[in-house]
């Protein structure tokens, strides 16, 4: 089941960039930096009443020189196709201006359910601001501040009303679902195409739990797979085509639902800062990794030639050194037949249960070549080990003091139980717990 999606929608100078990070920062693990992942900072996690949700930040959508006006319309349209419910936001000591009349005239087309916020409530003094909301049609107006945090429980009680209930999904366990990411003009449909003209057994092609995501089943020697697609855009037109982060919106959902990733280059173009945002989120997701290289055909090679490409890969995308590479051309269909292996081998990797027997031989050798660090003169002590889930395979370290597990020695662990166990494909967590 995807999370649910809230979008802050509104005109400039609202406070949609507070309010998205007090929700962001009050109610969100935040995953450490890890290098060469590009953050972009329109979308992002939160969680309320046991409910996890991403939230879109509309005042991150760069439409370029568009009026004034336009660009706001052009920021809530993108919020309306992809949001579950949209919190409109305006400001209470502007009082109602115009072009909340404008944002409101776009919400009532929508269908969509909105809860209306008045900021900048900072006081109970202040209250008597938000009644001329009320004209705007949208029901009890919600007074918040951005700045002081009040009012934000109230407000995504009320948005959480209108999360969508969980629905079960029709793929039994051995099903691998897998999804294909990356920017416009990468050869994905070209690659779906190329993966089942050559099964060409396909089963149905069945409406996702998303909307507009369609998943085509398939079987290939005796396995089941899902590939998850978007469907493409349902609008076309230079604001979306000239939006790069509207297809990361839609890249999103694909991911929530993959057991499998594949992130798709255009061996053509080389890699930009666009290829490693949405490979981020992947990963930070803790879904398994492969790497396509598409167009490979239209590369001049050389012996040396996919030795450098890989090189380059892995020089600019450090976080998914644990990803397979594939190269291969959708359009001549060369290289295709590697392809599901390594997915299969992924999602092996993705699902592996070590035993905790072999994995404390693993962590205590590894300590044994290379003791714990020190910090102020305390010395890390590691009790033990287990795994304690998989999709991604999780394991908690008992230790003494989890402060003085550094990140270095943290990834070396992580390397010695990839040296064991292979898990190729998956990233994998460790986390240091204090024994009690």
């Amino acid at each position: 089941m995807p999370k649910p999606i809230i979008a802050i929608v509104g005109r400039p100078n609202v406070g949609k960039s507070t309010i998205f990070n007090r929700i962001v920062g009050e109610r969100v693990s935040i995953v450490e930096d890890i290098p060469g992942v590009t953050r972009d900072r329109i979308y992002s996690s939160g969680e309320w009443l046991n409910t996890d949700f991403n939230i879109i930040d509309t005042g991150g959508i760069d439409i370029g020189d568009e009026p004034f006006i336009e660009q706001i319309k052009h920021q809530a349209e993108i919020a309306i196709d992809e949001a579950d419910v949209i919190i409109f936001l305006t400001n209470g000591r502007d009082g109602i201006t115009g072009a909340d009349e404008e944002v409101a005239k776009i919400l009532y087309k929508s269908k969509k359910p909105v809860v209306l916020a008045v900021n900048k409530i900072d006081n109970p003094d202040m209250r008597e601001l938000v009644y001329d909301f009320y004209a705007l049609g949208f029901g009890e107006p919600f007074p918040i501040s951005g700045t002081h945090g009040l009012g934000l429980g109230d407000l995504l009680d009320e948005a959480a009303k209108y999360f969508p209930k969980e629905g079960e999904e029709q793929y039994s366990d051995e099903t691998i679902k897998f999804s294909l990411i990356g920017r416009p003009n990468v050869g994905k449909s070209s690659l779906v195409n190329a993966l089942l003209g050559e099964e060409r057994v396909i089963v149905s092609n069945i409406a996702g739990t998303t909307r507009d995501a369609i998943d085509t089943k398939f079987t290939k020697e005796d396995k089941e797979y899902v590939v998850i697609d978007t469907a493409g855009m349902r609008k076309k037109g230079k604001v979306y085509e000239s939006t790069e982060k509207y297809s990361v919106l839609r890249a999103l959902k694909a991911i929530e639902r993959s057991d499998v990733v594949l992130v798709v280059l255009n061996a053509e173009e080389g890699i930009i800062e666009q290829d490693k945002r949405i490979a981020g989120y992947a990963h930070e997701a803790g879904k398994a990794v492969v790497i396509v290289v598409n167009k490979w055909d239209t590369v001049e090679k050389d012996e040396k030639t996919m030795k450098q490409f890989e090189q380059k890969i892995r020089d600019h995308f450090l976080f998914l050194d644990y990803a397979p590479i594939v190269f291969l051309s959708a359009k001549t269909k060369k290289r295709t037949h590697t392809l599901l292996p390594m997915i299969n081998l992924a999602s092996e990797n993705h699902s592996l249960r070590a035993e905790t027997s072999v994995i404390n031989d693993v962590i205590m050798d590894a300590v044994a070549m290379n003791p714990t660090p020190t910090h102020n003169g305390n010395r890390l002590k590691i009790y033990y080990t287990t795994q304690v889930a998989v999709k991604p395979p999780t394991f908690v370290v008992f230790v003494n003091d989890p402060e003085l597990m550094h990140f270095s020695y943290e990834r070396f662990l992580e390397n010695k139980l990839r040296e064991a166990f292979g898990f190729e494909g998956t990233p994998i967590r460790i986390i240091a717990r204090a024994r009690k």
